[in-house]
């Protein structure tokens, strides 16, 4: 939800219609780019009732505006899919979903999560995974609270360090070595400093794999 990932959702839209489509080929997107900083004072308050009302107001904004599927741009904010999609009658995918899907389609069981901390200590995420026949392996408490201060404090101000870059790399290894066969990048900013190059175990980005799921679908 933060600008940075939405920015990454748009590129690589646009990147995936142009390899299926060829030629001169985009999307055609509505986009309703939030002011964090208010979706995120809501977050630390605990007030989710308030955050889903608004998130409730711009999927009716997209749905008026003739969307015919509509994506939320972010992991935490599933917590309040439900609130959202209250009287909106057009298509959506779950970002757990799709996630689960592209692991069970790897034949693997224990993916670990890096993600914000409402996402992996809150069951509105991990229970989406584990209906899907996945048991998720979480960081341990201490690095829980860093994968979350760096999303927050550093990665949402679109701020990449490599010191970040390798504390991230720390954490994924210490995740892979407690058994997880996978790692899901389970914030839409985690991309920014980890992928397939630098974790051991096969990467699912929640962002790349949410897009191609809209894209899926789409096409169809």
């Amino acid at each position: 939800m933060a600008a940075a990932s939405t920015q990454t959702y748009y590129r690589e839209l646009c990147r995936l219609t142009r390899a299926r489509l060829g030629g001169l080929h985009s999307p055609e997107l509505l986009i309703r780019s939030l002011d964090f900083a208010k979706i995120e004072a809501l977050q630390t308050k605990g007030d989710w009732t308030a955050a889903g009302a608004i998130l409730n107001d711009e999927a009716k904004a997209l749905q008026r505006g003739g969307a015919h599927l509509i994506i939320l741009a972010t992991n935490t904010m599933h917590k309040l899919a439900r609130q959202m999609m209250l009287g909106v009658e057009v298509p959506f995918i779950h970002i757990a979903d799709a996630t689960a899907k592209a692991i069970n389609e790897k034949r693997l069981r224990r993916p670990g999560l890096m993600a914000t901390a409402f996402t992996m200590e809150q069951s509105f995420y991990t229970d989406r995974l584990i209906a899907a026949g996945l048991d998720p392996v979480l960081p341990g408490v201490a690095d829980r609270a860093e994968t979350h201060r760096i999303i927050y404090e550093e990665l949402c101000k679109d701020i990449t360090t490599p010191e970040s870059t390798a504390t991230y790399v720390a954490i994924a290894n210490r995740v892979v070595a407690s058994g997880a066969d996978g790692l899901i990048l389970g914030c839409t900013e985690v991309g920014m400093l980890l992928n397939q190059g630098n974790v051991s175990v096969p990467v699912f980005d929640t962002t790349l794999i949410h897009c191609a799921a809209a894209l899926d679908w789409a096409l169809q």
